[in-house]
């Protein structure tokens, strides 16, 4: 079994992964919690001198790169390898300057994927959106990021 495989089975094995990942690493991004199903998980950017602007605050391209391949990732997770997940679209929406430690959540409900499943059952795209806030120590949010995905069953 590869390393890939593994990582989409075993939620500590991807969180540890996702955490190394080098752009992440090198960031101050850290995956600080996947649920046992991939249903949720959370990811936190730190500050740093290496990782702000020219303003002392969070880099935009790095409060957008958090939030980046969380939402595909667990549903390959969730939907196995019969299942094609791309990212399509992007926006995000800066509310208030990042500092400190910022987190994100993704969460997809048992009911999310099985929408999924069933709009994909007869081999057609589905291309939902997801809606997340990223949120500073205080609870306020940062940045509003809303992802589209594309789905289909492969082949």
């Amino acid at each position: 079994m590869s390393l890939r495989s593994r990582v989409f089975e075993n939620p500590r094995l991807f969180r540890v992964v996702m955490s190394l990942y080098p752009p992440y690493l090198g960031a101050g991004i850290r995956v600080v919690h996947v649920s046992d199903n991939f249903g949720e998980v959370v990811v936190e950017l730190r500050e740093s001198k290496l990782t702000g602007n020219a303003f002392g605050t969070h880099f935009g391209g790095s409060l957008y790169s958090m939030t980046d391949p969380f939402y595909a990732l667990m549903l390959v997770a969730r939907l196995g390898p019969d299942y094609l997940v791309w990212d399509k679209a992007a926006q995000i929406d800066f509310v208030r300057p990042g500092t400190g430690t910022v987190t994100a959540r993704f969460v997809l409900s048992d009911e999310q994927v099985e929408e999924v499943r069933a709009a994909t059952l007869n081999g057609g795209k589905f291309e939902p959106v997801y809606r997340l806030d990223i949120r500073n120590a205080s609870n306020k949010v940062v940045a509003r990021v809303t992802k589209t995905l594309h789905i289909r069953k492969r082949a």
